[in-house]
């Protein structure tokens, strides 16, 4: 019914269509850019009412200006490298732990502090391949000999002594 029957008829739709897309194309375009000037005006302290009829470009090199006079504080932050959310994570569950641990008393209070120490201190030098930051690469130096896991505990983490993962 409504489909073309001939390569003729598709050519006329397409010819029929394709302003009817345009005109819709522009009026997208227009209407983004009128509220462009309704949110940049303000912000720049500016008048609605006096920059009534503002070309399209003066709106967009306004835009452009304000961006690039925004202060660096005020710009979204550079994506953080996988280290920092790393240790971003790690010490925000070390702080979280500090708070929850001592309240549940399920160790004495003097593991809990010796814990927590160990936690804090792994915190702050802690990389995600379980290097310390400023390892040459070589395998972590303990303070003590790790102990043999018995025979009923789960497998040794691939990570280290010191580090506990889940994965």
């Amino acid at each position: 019914m409504g489909l073309p029957r001939r390569a003729g008829d598709a050519a006329e739709l397409r010819k029929t269509l394709k302003p009817l897309l345009e005109k819709r194309r522009r009026a997208r375009i227009n209407e983004s850019l009128s509220q462009l000037k309704g949110l940049i005006l303000p912000l720049l302290g500016r008048e609605n009412s006096r920059y009534s009829k503002l070309e399209k470009a003066d709106i967009l090199e306004m835009t452009v200006r304000f961006l690039q006079e925004l202060p660096a504080s005020s710009r979204p932050a550079a994506a953080p490298t996988p280290s920092d959310s790393y240790r971003d994570g790690y010490s925000a569950c070390v702080a979280s732990l500090a708070c929850v641990l001592p309240a549940c008393r399920v160790l004495e209070p003097a593991v809990t502090v010796r814990l927590l120490e160990h936690l804090r201190r792994r915190a702050a030098g802690t990389t995600p391949d379980c290097r310390r930051a400023g390892d040459s690469g070589g395998p972590p130096s303990p303070a003590r000999p790790p102990t043999p896991p018995p025979a009923s505990s789960p497998p040794a983490p691939l990570c280290g002594p010191g580090l506990w993962r889940p994965w």
